[in-house]
């Protein structure tokens, strides 16, 4: 990682925030010991059969820790970590924070394409994949990355039978020395809490996702903030069934919300309902998080589902708009209480609180967890808008960040020059201060929560010799919230089909989640008066498609 790829918050700025107790000056690694001499033989992690317990993940992030170390692993160094929700996941983000080693956190769906782009773009150091993970060989995959990158690297990996040449991520071998001697040595090396402690990634409108640096101090005062809100504590356990690298079921409260106040985490590696029943019943789990897609297949199969779901507390919903009437029928249908959020990987979280009136938690996103979160509501001149009317959301605070990684023409573009984030959301804010989300400014497709870039579709789709000019815009769909629509123009002589698209991506190394799942052929795509596809254009052909 290059420390100069990221954007501080000025000097004035972070002295504020300091001063005001919101970055305590602790990197977040600091906090693990803390949490084992509180909590001890506590159960923290449950992975199927797996359970460790306070005590037992200290112990074993440590020597996970040291293990990197010997792999030649520091402070500042990046390491992309593909892994899905197990304990490995757990045990590696926290080794990171310890070593001051900066995870970049990879989604198992992901392929050659965007782990060899955001690879390079922060010199990351290793590469951490399960073997195999639902019939795909990432071993395979993570070794022709890493051969890609202009940089050397390791593959490290979890899981899987010993095979010769392998270095496996939690292997028999472990440093020599007591448990109190490591923790020291440890210790000693912490970083410093205003570095950056991980990489997030943004959907975006350009390319591959942007990198967003979260560091130790803006964190910890997201994973404080978050908890209060959410009321989490001692007796919450918490089911995690979304992709564990999400910012959502990692820190808002999430993995990490849970870990700080002494809860139980229990990893899941789906989000089908009848596992998800179940486990809720066995651990009598008390609260999890689903984008709308998710919490609406767990509705129509709660009715008859035969598990005692009676523990359940709070569902909290977000990743994509949710309607008020599908909202209302959550929380009846699972036994429990609805929680809507609204946020992004680049900062500013918002929630419904526990205990909001069904107006409030139907229909409305929530309220900033943070006093010092400053929101601007503007129209397309950067103007405020009056009070209660739709605008692009623009924000900034002590836990959003001043710029992406390494991007500083997009960071022209995405934030102001005193530093508000320019979101691309349209929202409006209620008489009592709530965030009601009305719409997108910019060029995504929200598929399950999952944000697909137009632009880097259209540019993949324009490689395949057949295409002349392809446009991609967002179709409704009541399963995943949106799915991506292509048009194209072929050249002359030439045939296109989903398949053949399909088939291109996946020799290209994409997401299968980018792939469009609705094609149209037109001899001329609309344009707007400057050339570009027009997008107006398109989304009214959608209508009548």
């Amino acid at each position: 990682m290059n420390p100069s790829g990221v954007v501080p918050w000025p000097t004035e700025v972070a002295q504020v925030y300091r001063a005001a107790g919101c970055w305590r000056g602790r990197p977040l690694g600091s906090y693990l010991w803390e949490w084992a001499e509180r909590h001890g033989d506590r159960i923290a992690v449950v992975d199927g059969d797996r359970r460790l317990s306070y005590h037992e993940l200290a112990v074993r992030t440590d020597q996970l820790a040291e293990r990197l170390a010997g792999l030649g692993l520091g402070r500042g160094d990046a390491v992309l970590v593909q892994l899905p929700n197990c304990a490995e996941f757990v045990l590696t983000t926290l080794a990171c924070f310890r070593l001051g080693v900066v995870p970049v956190m990879m989604l198992p769906p992901h392929r050659e394409y965007e782990l060899t782009a955001i690879g390079a773009h922060v010199e990351a150091r290793a590469l951490i994949v399960p073997a195999r993970w639902r019939d795909y060989d990432h071993e395979a995959l993570a070794h022709r990355v890493v051969a890609a990158w202009p940089h050397p690297a390791h593959v490290l990996v979890a899981g899987g039978d010993t095979v010769p040449g392998r270095i496996d991520l939690c292997g028999p071998a472990t440093p020599p020395g007591d448990v109190a001697a490591r923790r020291d040595r440890l210790d000693r090396a912490a970083p410093d809490s205003a570095e950056v402690a991980l990489f997030l990634l943004s959907g975006g409108t350009t390319g591959v996702p942007k990198v967003i640096s979260r560091t130790h101090d803006d964190y910890e005062y997201n994973i404080r903030q978050v908890v209060a809100a959410c009321e989490f504590g001692p007796d919450t356990v918490y089911l995690t069934v979304l992709p564990a690298g999400h910012n959502f079921p990692l820190a808002n409260p999430g993995i990490l919300g849970t870990l700080s106040v002494g809860g139980r985490v229990v990893l899941l590696p789906s989000p089908r309902p009848e596992a998800v029943f179940a486990a809720i019943e066995r651990e009598r789990v008390t609260v999890t998080s689903a984008v709308p897609a998710v919490a609406l297949r767990w509705m129509e199969a709660a009715a008859d589902c035969g598990y005692d779901l009676s523990s359940l507390r709070h569902v909290q919903v977000g990743g994509s708009p949710l309607a008020p009437e599908v909202a209302a029928r959550i929380g009846p249908a699972l036994g429990c209480r609805l929680q809507q959020v609204y946020g992004m990987a680049e900062g500013l979280i918002c929630y419904t609180r526990p205990d909001a009136p069904d107006e409030v938690a139907h229909r409305t996103q929530g309220t900033p967890i943070s006093e010092y979160d400053e929101l601007l509501i503007v129209d397309a001149d950067g103007v405020a808008v009056p009070s209660g009317q739709i605008g692009e959301l623009w924000t900034r605070g002590p836990y959003t960040p001043r710029g992406y990684y390494g991007v500083p023409a997009q960071n022209a573009e995405s934030f102001t020059p005193d530093g508000w984030y320019r979101t691309g959301d349209l929202v409006r804010r209620t008489p009592g201060g709530e965030v009601v989300v009305c719409g997108r400014v910019k060029d995504l497709i929200n598929r399950g929560g999952e944000k697909i870039s137009a632009a880097e579709v259209e540019t993949l789709v324009q490689e395949l010799p057949a295409v002349a000019e392809a446009a991609v815009v967002p179709v409704a769909d009541p399963e995943v919230g949106e799915r991506a629509f292509l048009f194209v123009r072929l050249l002359p002589g030439h045939e296109l089909g989903l398949a053949d698209v399909a088939e291109a991506f996946a020799a290209r190394g994409v997401a299968a989640f980018k792939v469009p799942e609705r094609l149209a052929v037109l001899d001329e795509l609309p344009h707007t008066p400057v050339g570009k596809p027009d997008k107006a254009a398109l989304r009214r052909l959608v209508a009548t498609a």
